[in-house]
């Protein structure tokens, strides 16, 4: 490990138990892990929580991990992790379709900052068909999120949903 400091960049809109699985998972490899929440997405989304807030439940979620930390960043990847003297850029690959863009993302970070290792990690079998954009509408139609995101994430998505979650799922 030599105390590597690693940067988990996204927009973890929710964080889902897949995104959690990746950070714990890579607790293993590195001493420190710093989840980064991007303040200008990559990709056109329609959000569900402000940047704060997903900090914040990011910060509950993981209270009990002391090597975790979360905050917010805006610019590009490269200069935040550089900035945070983290080398490794840790990135969750659920299938083949995410390879191609992240491996482009990678190049580019790479010729950037050609110090820097993208460290790819395949996420726990019963995961991998886990997104916060297929979680957010499931959630935002009324589904049963309970199996995809951690208890805290749950109730403020019931809240931002105008629902009781003692009455739903």
């Amino acid at each position: 490990m030599n105390n590597a400091v690693a940067v988990y960049p996204g927009s973890f809109d929710p964080l889902t138990v897949g995104h959690e699985d990746i950070v714990r998972r890579s607790l293993g490899v590195v001493e420190r892990l710093i989840v980064a929440v991007a303040e200008t997405a990559t990709q056109a989304k329609s959000g569900l929580f402000e940047i704060e807030e997903r900090v914040d439940l990011i910060r509950e979620v993981f209270a009990d991990e002391p090597r975790i930390e979360a905050t917010s960043f805006s610019g590009l990847l490269v200069d935040f992790a550089r900035s945070r003297e983290a080398r490794i850029i840790v990135r969750g690959l659920r299938a083949v379709s995410d390879f191609e863009y992240e491996f482009q993302m990678a190049l580019m970070n790479r010729s950037l900052w050609p110090e820097v290792e993208v460290l790819f990690m395949a996420p726990s079998t019963r995961h991998t068909f886990l997104s916060s954009s297929l979680v957010r509408e499931v959630g935002r139609l009324g589904g049963d999120v309970t199996d995809f995101v951690s208890p805290v994430v749950k109730a403020r998505m019931d809240r931002a949903f105008g629902r009781d979650a003692a009455t739903h799922g």
